[in-house]
């Protein structure tokens, strides 16, 4: 064949080449002038260069800091601020191991040992941290799905559930973000008041000083946070490098007790506790210059110092003895501390290896300086208290917005973070209780060893070491959240959802989130003035806890429903393990506390059906809508196309609406009555016709459904918009008639207006839609459809209306399978109908049982468990009367007029056609019709009606009559409809007998059933 390079040249064009024109739009925004042939889909679809080109410049604005810039005088160029771009060490690895290694380590942990033991410690460590993996695996794997902006575990859950659980859930982080706050700050204050400087205290209570002091401290953070967050960055390598110092020291005094144990001795009366503030030596008498001579001690269990002072039972019997408080790790403590030691309120801590004689006498113990338990404690309670500790995870994902690269830091330093700390945290459970004796380790405050903190007895060189590091991660942490829960908020604000919130998505021209940083302190006070960690801890385990199960759920959802969006760059997830996370955080939940779960859970569901209702609409292809889309996609294949069961038959509305001109909804009050039929049960399908072609009209067709949609809102209709662009009226009906719905699930039924102004005869428009209204009639009954005919329908109710006391009149005419008797009865569900009563007529003939036909209707009635009124009418064969004949002959007259009408005007257009060779063929065809048509105009007067119309006539004259004696005042009437004559040239005729059969009524409901029965007596 040849070499195919030398057949084949490309040659660029030369844009100076003369042949080419150079005078199009300059100011085409398109790239590249080889690309021509796709210039028109260069305004909605870019060139594949220009979009990568815009992501690669995309910024990731940190949430509270934006791009600004001002003005210089000088050249008037523009200074551009650019905002914290923090990397996966100072943005994500710090925040978390901060709000790991915090107050609950050096202040709470110890005590959960010596309470609960070394292996339910484990086991607590073990729950919190699976919990936390589990939570860690599904957050990276969404945080990696695509660029993570301001709001971190918020922005992940609002846009994998939908705005509802999003906001919801972003409120419960903000909460306990804020609570994790206040809990920081609680335990500085006690940290400085209990161990750094007691003397500061104001008040005899503890819990008053720490609410005066912890205000004072939030006051202070909250300024340092309003600086900026480069000054909580700085002070946050101070405050890590004290900590990392504390915990090396916790190692390097456990190392040393194995050869060179600290001394520490604790008090003990017989094997009871005793409280080291007021005694300095542990003995009841003493020996000085050979005379005995009792002790301080013994002045607190004595009336007084005397040797024959009368003392308490217990203190008489029992000797004092001492125990070394840190034994080391060789000393064999860690099998006493091996298991649990839970005690209710006021229990003695006892040591349980040394003997003790009881008193018999008990009552005086609660005024002795015994250690006890200060809070009733148990597993669950503990590990509630323990459990905040682990939800440092999220510190990192909630400042998303200051990452220089989030998909990359959040997994990264997340699981570095959980790694680090789970070391530390099991290290020190194994530590703790193999070096430091069981009773010291359940001395929550250090009473038993003068007041030290007990982790700092262990530490070395210093205790110091301890309280000071103690002290710093407690500022540091709370730093860390006061920072967090503000930008979170201000990005829960920013997206509009909540409308009350939005006052909170401003701040300062950096767009440093001012007021929510006001609104986080006022939180952080409420938790302040708990004036107790352990008060705190349970609070913000709730609120983690619901953080953490919407994460793995957002997780699971995502991962079932397999959207082609959903493409990780972490693939070390499966949905099993999001949905065993899920369950963790909501066992968990009730495991801590049923009542404050169902209160968190009542506090989700009324901000979801808040947002639900009053928030901004968001599309942000949540998984909640694919999960929707997957559930109705299995719903409908599951739903058979066979007519329902008569016991589920219920209208499935297809509503036909008529708009104007400027496609405005000609009949809002049918959209109220299907919202009153309905009241949002079932399918509705509001439909319109546009004549024209779909390329055309598309615009116009876009914005009608709009107008339709608005419609719908305002009335409360809730359903689907369908609007067809057809060639013809009729067409477009007929297709919605067979076409709207999908599957198994089609409409029924179909409502209508009547059509205004039919009469109109020189009017083409009223012709046409005389025939489009009988033709529906025609295909509604040929698709075994429903049929409801509103007439005066601009005179119903409204839904803001309140029918007074009247009735709802039924007249059963012919059996039509019972849509006469559901009809009332759904529309008296509504509150618009509620105080109306059921009547139901029926009509008698000359040979019917009147009476006996009203008890079967009642019977009847009663088995349909209808509440109604019935009446029977009594309605005989008479002569048919001059009116009668005069309504006929002029409906006749009327049509036979119309006929000719048409006939004419389809021949003006056939001759207008004709070319001009034809002229004298068509004039002499023109005087030889003439004549029939004078003829015709003759016989129109002087005709004699048909004797079926007559008969026809007749019966909607007379049934008019009845309905109107009857009905006239009634708030509506329904009525059975008359088909469609089979002659296509009687339409007209058929409109007469409507229009006579409802004349002088107010609302009339038409109705044709759908071939089949659609109540039934049977349950």
């Amino acid at each position: 064949m040849g070499d195919m390079s030398e057949r084949f040249v490309v040659v660029p064009i030369d844009e100076r080449d003369p042949l080419i024109n150079t005078d199009s739009d300059t100011g085409s925004n398109y790239d590249g002038k080889n690309m021509v042939l796709f210039e028109e889909e260069m305004d909605s679809n870019p060139m594949v260069s220009s979009l990568l080109n815009k992501l690669v410049n995309y910024t990731n604005l940190t949430q509270g800091a934006q791009e600004y810039e001002e003005d210089e005088d000088d050249g008037h160029k523009k200074k551009a601020f650019r905002p914290n771009q923090m990397g996966t060490f100072m943005g994500v690895y710090l925040p978390c191991i901060q709000n790991t290694i915090g107050a609950l380590l050096f202040l709470r942990l110890p005590w959960i040992v010596g309470t609960a033991g070394i292996m339910e410690s484990l086991a607590m460590w073990l729950i919190g941290c699976l919990c936390t993996l589990l939570t860690a695996i599904s957050m990276s794997a969404i945080a990696t799905n695509g660029v993570v902006p301001a709001g971190g575990s918020y922005y992940m859950i609002s846009r994998s559930l939908g705005p509802e659980f999003g906001g919801a859930v972003g409120l419960c982080s903000f909460l306990g973000t804020a609570f994790s706050s206040s809990m920081s700050i609680l335990a500085t204050i006690e940290v400085l008041l209990t161990y750094v400087w007691p003397q500061a205290a104001i008040f005899v209570s503890l819990q008053n000083n720490m609410r005066v002091y912890g205000t004072c401290c939030l006051t202070l953070m909250s300024l340092v946070v309003f600086v900026g967050l480069k000054y909580v960055n700085k002070l946050s390598l101070v405050f890590l490098a004290s900590v990392i110092l504390s915990v090396i020291a916790i190692y390097a005094g456990v190392i040393k007790t194995t050869f060179d144990p600290p001394d520490f001795p604790v008090c003990l009366l017989g094997n009871r506790t005793l409280q080291n503030h007021d005694f300095d030596k542990c003995l009841k008498i003493e020996i000085i210059d050979n005379v005995t001579v009792t002790t301080k001690l013994w002045s607190l269990f004595c009336s007084g110092p005397e040797l024959n002072a009368t003392c308490d039972e217990y203190f008489h019997v029992n000797e004092v003895n001492m125990l070394q408080g840190i034994p080391g790790l060789t000393s064999g403590v860690i099998s006493d501390n091996m298991w649990e030691h839970y005690g209710p309120l006021g229990i003695l801590l006892e040591n349980k290896h040394l003997a003790s004689i009881p008193a018999t006498d008990k009552s005086k113990d609660t005024y002795s300086p015994y250690l006890v338990n200060d809070i009733t404690t148990s597993f669950t309670l503990l590990l509630s208290i323990y459990f905040p500790s682990v939800t440092g995870i999220m510190a990192g994902a909630n400042r998303s917005g200051d990452l220089r690269n989030a998909q990359k830091s959040i997994p990264i330093g997340t699981f570095w973070s959980i790694v680090v700390t789970s070391i530390i945290y099991v290290t020190f459970i194994v530590m703790f209780g193999a070096c430091i004796e069981g009773v010291v380790l359940r001395d929550k405050f250090g009473d038993s060893v003068k007041g030290y903190l007990v982790i700092g007895t262990l530490c070395w060189p210093s205790p110091w070491a301890i309280i000071i590091g103690s002290l710093f991660s407690s500022c540091g942490s709370g730093l860390q959240n006061l920072t967090t829960a503000p930008r979170l908020l201000q990005a829960i604000a920013r997206d509009g959802i909540i409308p009350f919130l939005q006052v909170f998505g401003h701040g300062k021209a950096n767009g440093e989130p001012t007021w929510a940083l006001l609104l986080t302190a006022g939180i952080c006070e409420i938790g302040i003035l708990f004036a107790s960690l352990d008060a705190v801890a349970p609070i913000l385990s709730m609120f983690s806890l619901m953080s953490y199960l919407f994460i793995n759920l957002a997780c699971a959802v995502q991962t079932l429903l397999r959207t082609p969006n959903w493409r990780p760059h972490f693939k070390y997830y499966h949905w099993t393990l999001s949905f065993l996370g899920m369950s963790m955080c909501l066992a968990l939940m009730f495991i801590f506390s049923w009542s404050y779960a169902i209160i968190a859970m009542v506090f989700v569901g009324s901000i979801y059906k808040y947002i639900e209702y009053t928030g901004a609409k968001k599309e942000w292809g949540d998984g909640i809508r694919g999960l929707s889309l997957n559930a109705a996609h299995y719903a409908l294949l599951s739903l058979e196309e066979s007519p329902p069961h008569t016991k589920n038959w219920s209208p499935q509305l297809l509503v036909l609406l008529n708009l104007d001109s400027d496609l405005s909804v000609k009949h809002p009050r049918l959209l109220s009555l299907t919202t009153q039929l309905k009241a949002g049960k079932g399918l509705t399908i509001v439909g319109h016709v546009l004549k024209g072609n779909y390329l055309l009209k598309d615009t116009e067709a876009r914005q009608a459904e709009k107008n339709v949609k608005l419609s719908m809102t305002a009335e409360h209709t809730k359903g689907f918009c369908h609007v067809v662009v057809s060639s013809n009226l009729r067409d477009g009906f007929s297709h919605l008639i067979q076409a709207a719905g999908l599957g198994g699930m089609k409409h029924n039924s179909v409502l209508m207006a009547w059509p205004r102004n039919w009469k109109q005869s020189n009017d083409g428009q009223s012709r046409q839609s005389l025939k489009n209204f009988i033709e529906t009639v025609r295909e509604t009954t040929a698709a075994h459809q429903a049929l409801l005919v509103a007439k005066n329908v601009d005179s119903y109710p409204s839904n803001q209306d309140r029918l007074g006391e009247g009735t709802i009149d039924v007249w059963w005419v012919v059996h039509d399978g019972g849509m006469l008797m559901m009809l009332p009865f759904l529309l008296r569900q509504h509150k618009v109908w509620r105080k109306c009563k059921m009547r139901i007529f029926t009509v008698a003939q000359e040979d019917d049982n009147s009476i006996q036909m009203k008890k079967d209707v009642q019977m009847f009635l009663y088995q349909l468990r209808l509440d109604a009124e019935v009446e029977v009418v009594e309605m005989y064969d008479t002569e048919i009367s001059t009116l009668t004949y005069e309504k006929t002959i002029q409906m006749e007259q009327r049509s036979q007029m119309l006929k000719e009408i048409q006939l004419l005007s389809t021949r003006r257009k056939r001759e207008a056609q004709l070319s001009h060779h034809t002229k004298e063929k068509r004039f002499e065809c023109h005087h030889h019709h003439e004549p029939n048509g004078n003829m015709a105009l003759h016989d129109l007067f002087n005709m004699k009606p048909n004797q079926t119309n007559v008969r026809r006539m007749h019966t909607a004259v007379k049934l008019n009559e009845l309905i109107v004696n009857k009905s006239q005042g009634t708030h509506l009437v329904l009525l059975n409809m008359p088909g469609p004559l089979k002659n296509r040239n009687e339409d007209a005729n058929y409109m007469e007998f409507l229009e006579v059969l409802v004349e002088g009524l107010n609302r009339v409901l038409l109705i044709r059933g759908c071939g089949r029965e659609v109540v039934t007596i049977y349950s």
